[in-house]
């Protein structure tokens, strides 16, 4: 039988990066699902060559259990790696390449786990799902989901297998990621009262947003099992100005807020435009705008619900919340399922030169994953 390292060795010499297609990878999945004898559907995504799929095995009825995975990486240039990261790579019973923690080492266990269970002793379905363009914020799944949703898909519930050390997340932070645009007025630098420094007005929405996180920080929800234990109010990125002569008329800056549940991101979106409100009525000229430009729900499953607790059970160790966003709050969202998340491999890991997993996070979550499908017979 084709090992779980084998699997993973040909999932990694498929280069899916996000920003390319993941046609390639999604053809040879289903050849290895139809020699499992499972059922595919392949949703074709918003973006050509992009694709998603979900597979079936056992019953074509009942409340099964959804494994869900995303099949993109990210990329890997300008990183220094000691392996070529399209080659999976071991020495010293680590897997290098990139995406064997996040999280092709995880559709590797599941592909295997689906063709080493007894289907005729299956008594609920096993599903497979496999998304695209997971890390450029959740969006290839949502195309996946609103169709099950249309369909009235059923389960019991889903595991999301990204790297956790086989711990067993119940929750993650939601996110907002939005664009802070500041319009100004040129002019020259001499005479600078005659124009609108729209990175002047940048610098005040930066103050509005360290406003804002101080705060949540002093004020707002908190969630203890969180390392940083409040909502987070971000700005990554800023760009405005021309040359150095001219009084800027635009700046853009990217943010994003990572909110507890408790805290209404949309409520703290408003607040910033009100602070952004108060600039433009002090300064009197210049105009700043805020969108949004994507959004996914946080993750919370309560952890004495059934399939929390038969998870956990299986998994043996204790359960945890992750910073990072998953398709968990998607899944949960739209398709009413409690969700775990629950993967090989680390996240500090994830997206860094000679990424790896370990043989025996392979080995061992092979073992979780049989126990897992075995309660589907019962």
């Amino acid at each position: 039988m084709i090992t779980t390292a084998d699997t993973l060795a040909t999932l990694i010499a498929f280069p899916t990066i996000s920003a390319d297609s993941n046609e390639a990878l999604i053809r040879w999945c289903i050849g290895r699902i139809h020699a499992a004898n499972g059922r595919v559907h392949v949703f074709s995504g918003t973006k050509p060559g992009k694709f998603n799929l979900l597979a079936s095995f056992g019953p074509t009825t009942g409340a099964g259990l959804v494994l869900s995975g995303h099949s993109d990486v990210v990329p890997v240039a300008g990183q220094a790696w000691n392996t070529d990261p399209f080659i999976l790579t071991c020495q010293g019973g680590r897997l290098y390449g990139r995406g064997s923690s996040d999280m092709k080492g995880f559709l590797a266990a599941a592909l295997c786990a689906a063709a080493r269970a007894d289907k005729a002793k299956l008594a609920r379905p096993l599903h497979l799902a496999i998304s695209y363009d997971e890390e450029m914020g959740c969006l290839g799944v949502r195309n996946l989901l609103a169709r099950l949703a249309k369909e009235k898909f059923q389960a019991e519930g889903c595991i999301i297998g990204e790297p956790t050390e086989l711990k067993v997340a119940l929750g993650h932070k939601g996110k907002l990621a939005g664009r802070i645009c500041c319009f100004g007025q040129a002019a020259h630098s001499a005479n600078p009262a005659l124009g609108c420094n729209a990175i002047s007005l940048a610098a005040e929405m930066v103050c509005a947003a360290q406003r804002l996180q101080a705060l949540l920080a002093a004020h707002g929800a908190h969630d203890s099992a969180y390392p940083f234990p409040a909502t987070s109010v971000h700005i990554g990125t800023i760009e405005g100005g021309s040359t150095l002569n001219i009084v800027p008329e635009y700046c853009e800056m990217q943010f994003e807020i990572r909110n507890v549940m408790g805290d209404e991101p949309s409520e703290l979106l408003e607040w910033l435009r009100g602070e952004a409100a108060k600039i433009m009525a002090q300064q009197g000229k210049g105009r700043i705008e805020i969108e949004t430009t994507n959004a996914y729900p946080g993750l919370e499953t309560n952890p004495a619900g059934d399939f929390a607790t038969k998870i956990l059970r299986a998994a043996g160790t204790p359960s945890c919340k992750v910073d990072f966003g998953t398709e968990g709050g998607l899944f949960s969202q739209q398709l009413h399922l409690p969700v775990v998340v629950c993967g090989p491999g680390s996240i500090e890991r994830a997206h860094k030169p000679d990424e790896y997993v370990t043989q025996k996070e392979l080995d061992d979550y092979d073992a979780f994953l049989d126990r897992v499908i075995a309660g589907l017979s019962s």
